[in-house]
């Protein structure tokens, strides 16, 4: 039986009440503060101002090219460390996975006598593999991911610097710049364009199209329905069909392409790679993560926010230089900034939640 409600002159019998607060339209303040990645965007406008208005020379346009460089072997990881972390886990190895990737590539090129490509694309088979056995060791034992991904660190760290011992007698590795393939892998992994004054690097377009891309996948796609439902309950998502073991592994798996990618980078770029560098800089990817809307939860976080992110720390790092600051206070910065970060980042989840 239709209510008085229902009859209405001019109002369709389906239509909902005026002020039932489901089909309330937002303004876009709103919106804005509703979205994961706005700490990361205000905090990056305010340090954008900071350092324009304390360091001159941070006023060169050239800079441009040197902060998208500085902000772009660290954005690489960090978008794809912040699925990661929406799909509720963590990765400690990345830093010595990066080293250890451009650590296989070169070793087994020298080595072995192969193309460089041959070399590269071993690298990525390998790299794959370390992210699908933290995946799947992940599962099979039941323990956490920060206790498994430690454990891989360590082995990383120990392999890195004992192989390239064994096959270099040294730290670092060996040259492989005249041999087959190098000049044409160096174009695809360290070369670069200039417009105008700015010299952008090709690692900044990667870093780039892979935001876009992974964006796109989060936010549009199931795959990202997926990743968001294992990060809030894997159990809850299990129940209803989504495939939970997959995906962290494929999560894993995405860290470890980061990994090959940036090591690569690093080997084309310098002609070579220290044994023990790296590490630390997980700490870092996972800051940018956290910074640009990343809840250390799981289940809620913006890729977005991760690039600016890590642009945040490309400003910091030049800035404080061209500030005329010491340099030793980075690192207190980052932390400061992390502790921020965290609390805004709580901020708007509740808000987001009351909406």
């Amino acid at each position: 039986m239709s209510t008085a409600t229902d009859l209405e002159p001019g109002r369709p019998p389906s239509s909902p009440a005026a002020g039932d607060d489901r089909v309330r339209t937002k303004s876009p303040t709103a919106l804005l503060l509703g979205m994961p990645a706005v700490g990361a965007l205000i905090g990056a406008v305010a340090l954008a101002a900071l350092f324009l208005a304390v360091a001159p020379a941070f006023r060169n346009v050239a800079n441009i090219g040197t902060i998208l460089y500085a902000a772009s072997t660290i954005g690489i990881m960090a978008v794809f460390v912040s699925l990661l972390m929406i799909g509720g886990e963590f990765d400690l190895s990345t830093g010595v996975a990066v080293t250890f990737s451009g650590l296989a590539a070169a070793h087994l090129a020298w080595y072995l006598g192969l193309n460089v490509w041959v070399g590269v694309l071993l690298a990525l088979v390998l790299s794959l593999a370390v992210g699908a056995f933290n995946g799947w060791l992940l599962h099979v034992t039941g323990l956490p991911s920060f206790l498994v991904t430690l454990g891989t660190f360590f082995v990383l760290q120990g392999v890195n610097l004992a192989v390239t011992r064994i096959v270099t007698g040294g730290v670092s590795s060996n040259s492989i710049s005249d041999m087959d393939g190098w000049a044409s892998a160096q174009k695809v992994f360290a070369s670069g364009f200039s417009i105008g004054p700015v010299r952008i690097e090709s690692v900044v377009l990667y870093w780039f199209v892979l935001t876009a891309i992974l964006a796109y996948v989060l936010l549009r796609t199931r795959v990202g329905n997926w990743i968001f439902a294992v990060g809030g309950d894997a159990a809850a998502a299990r129940a209803v069909g989504v495939p939970v073991t997959a995906t962290k592994i494929g999560l894993f798996m995405g860290t470890g392409f980061a990994s090959w990618l940036v090591g690569m980078h690093i080997l084309f770029n310098y002609n070579n790679v220290q044994s023990g560098q790296g590490v630390g800089n997980e700490f870092i990817y996972i800051i940018a993560a956290v910074i640009g809307g990343c809840l250390l939860t799981g289940g809620y976080g913006s890729v977005l926010g991760a690039s600016i992110g890590a642009l945040i720390y490309g400003m910091t790092n030049l800035g404080i230089n061209y500030a005329g600051w010491d340099v030793d206070w980075l690192k207190t910065f980052l932390g400061v900034m992390l502790l921020g970060a965290t609390l805004v980042n709580m901020y708007v989840k509740r808000r987001a939640d009351a909406a």
